[in-house]
């Protein structure tokens, strides 16, 4: 067996990080995470400054990033003109970010569940036409810090909407990391049932109840083989303050190397970038792996 990891620290670790790093230490950190060995790499955001000013600069760090050989850099676009910029600046591989529920639709987005179709529907549609490939988060999807917990046929519906926009793949967010191994049954049921496959699905747990292994682990028996993590278990969510950090990209590779699982990533290499981010940072990675190795390193 073989997971792909969506590795995410470049876009959704710094933009919740209170020090804004420069661009040539962020063009840094990914070309050390694609030396690592990690195939896809979500570079940075095309959403306005005024709401994440850690990546104001994402015009800037594609036109200077050196881009590997076999490694994509997904860059999130909210909007049509993140599509026209994204379009500027040579990217090949698009997110867009849909919610599952309407008061974080409201907060994110500033729209209703429902009209975040009309604004996602032609930056699919012409991203597809200049041969892009798109990928769709859908968030809280197990619960809002707002409306409490959320059905998973909630999700569902949300979620095949998206997937029939034209994208790719789906990827279940547990924005807020209340989710447990029981939850992430339940909804991978819930989308079985809907005619959604595990091959359809990306899964990208947050780590604030100590359950993302383990909802992961869920995920991967179930069929799933896409997961999205940060390197060092930076980020969270800017729009939702109970967010804490994604799951450890190293504490994911430190597993699956433990089941005999390929991700084709170096552990040693990637925890060395974790420990030199995190003094850029003024602080400690909060990852378990990279602590430990830390002392070998």
């Amino acid at each position: 067996m073989r997971v792909t990891i969506y590795e995410v620290g470049p876009r959704d670790g710094l933009q919740n990080e209170s020090a804004v790093l420069p661009v040539e230490v962020k063009a840094e950190f990914i070309r050390r995470l694609a030396e690592a060995g990690l195939t896809t790499i979500e570079a940075t955001s095309f959403v306005h400054p005024t709401w994440v000013p850690q990546l104001a600069d994402a015009a800037e760090l594609l036109d200077g990033l050196t881009r590997a050989p076999g490694v994509r850099y997904p860059v999130l676009v909210p909007n049509e003109r993140g599509l026209d910029r994204a379009l500027e600046h040579g990217v090949t591989d698009i997110a867009i970010f849909g919610s599952a529920t309407e008061s974080f639709a409201r907060r994110n987005l500033n729209r209703t569940v429902e009209s975040q179709f009309e604004m996602f529907a032609p930056v699919v549609e012409r991203a597809l036409a200049h041969g892009l490939r798109v990928r769709a988060y859908v968030s809280m999807c197990f619960a809002d810090p707002w409306e409490g917990p959320v059905a998973p046929a909630q999700v569902v519906e949300v979620g095949r909407r998206l997937l029939d926009l034209g994208c790719y793949e789906l990827s279940l967010g547990d924005t807020i990391g209340v989710g447990t191994p029981g939850h992430v049954e339940a909804l991978l049921d819930a989308f079985e049932a809907g005619g959604v496959g595990p091959d359809r699905l990306a899964v990208h747990f947050h780590d604030t109840y100590g359950q993302a292994l383990a909802n992961t682990l869920t995920a991967l028996r179930r069929g799933i083989t896409v997961v999205d993590a940060s390197t060092g278990g930076i980020g969270g969510c800017p729009y939702a303050k109970s967010a804490t950090g994604n799951l450890a990209t190293e504490d994911l590779v430190w597993m699956l190397d433990g089941l005999g699982v390929e991700t084709g990533v170096d552990l040693r290499s990637l925890a060395a970038t974790s420990l030199w981010l995190a003094g850029l940072l003024g602080r400690p990675s909060p990852s378990r792996v990279v602590q430990a190795l830390a002392k070998e390193i």
